[in-house]
């Protein structure tokens, strides 16, 4: 099967799912299901849950124990887009094409959407391991990826990547902040969906190591291949990123080495099938959108 096909394919599987958590959902909040539900189906890519469900599927081939916190991750990562484009943040008035959530339900709603999207992650996850942990070690297993999951989305993370990012005008930037805005705004979320996957699989320590590393790099490839992608935009807005800041051939050459190193990464993990990733590395740091 073709990487693009795979992709479409595990993605058909993620909307389902997620259509079933919010299916039939009524009550006197019944505008935030919809608000919920405007954002989570804008035609995303769903790369963040599929990188969690292909990390188990490593270690362990049936992948059902993992859907929830798959879910959970896209819907932080939602929730996350949808804080990003208010006004007091980027000020964004479309994404992906279609209008962004205030414009559609007003900042309050959008805030508060954003807000329930993150609490619903955590009770998508915890109800799964409460309900269907049946031994002392499955139980741990969802309790630490869990604690991966928060701690990538947080302070120490995904937000604390955004508050460089809105002070990206007001401090001296230079390739180290650069460098660690996108560590933690791009990177820490791509992290937290192998590294998670990885430890619900039942990888070793070691193995779980190893896909850290693999995702902070191609996180970081990740992100500096949007920027070549939007340079021509982003210059004449004067937004700062890696291509805008050292330009186009440095952030080609920056992409090619982050790319080798994940794949040095990769090799590292003996005896499991690594093609998925070894195609999609390639696959996203050569895309054309």
């Amino acid at each position: 099967m073709l990487i693009e096909e795979e992709i479409k394919e595990i993605s058909n599987t993620i909307d389902k799912e997620l259509k079933d958590v919010l299916k039939n959902k009524t009550g006197y909040q019944n505008i935030i299901f919809e608000s919920i539900n405007y954002s989570l189906f804008t035609g995303g890519k769903r790369l963040r849950p599929i990188l969690l469900l292909k990390s188990f599927e490593m270690f362990n081939k049936n992948h059902k124990n993992a859907i929830p916190f798959a879910l959970a991750i896209e819907m932080i990562h939602t929730y996350s887009l949808i804080h990003d484009d208010l006004p007091a943040m980027d000020d964004d008035d479309f994404r992906r094409g279609k209008l962004t959530n205030h414009k559609v339900y007003g900042e309050a709603m959008a805030i508060l959407s954003g807000d329930g999207l993150l609490n619903l992650a955590f009770e998508t996850m915890l109800h799964h391991t409460l309900e269907n942990s049946t031994t002392i070690e499955e139980y741990k297993k969802n309790i630490r990826a869990m604690e991966e999951i928060a701690k990538y989305s947080g302070i120490y993370g995904m937000v604390g990547g955004q508050v460089v990012d809105l002070m990206s005008n007001d401090i001296q930037m230079d390739e180290e902040k650069l460098l660690f805005m996108y560590e933690n705004k791009t990177a820490a979320l791509i992290q937290a969906s192998l590294v998670s996957g990885a430890i619900l699989g039942g990888a070793t320590d070691l193995e779980i190591e190893n896909i850290r590393e693999y995702g902070y790099n191609l996180g970081l490839a990740y992100q500096i291949k949007d920027d070549i992608l939007d340079e021509k935009e982003d210059r004449e807005v004067g937004k700062l990123t890696y291509a805008t800041y050292l330009g186009l051939k440095a952030a080609e050459e920056e992409i090619n080495r982050l790319s080798q190193k994940a794949t040095k990464y990769l090799m590292e993990l003996r005896n499991r099938d690594t093609k998925f990733f070894e195609e999609l590395t390639e696959f996203l740091i050569h895309r054309s959108y």
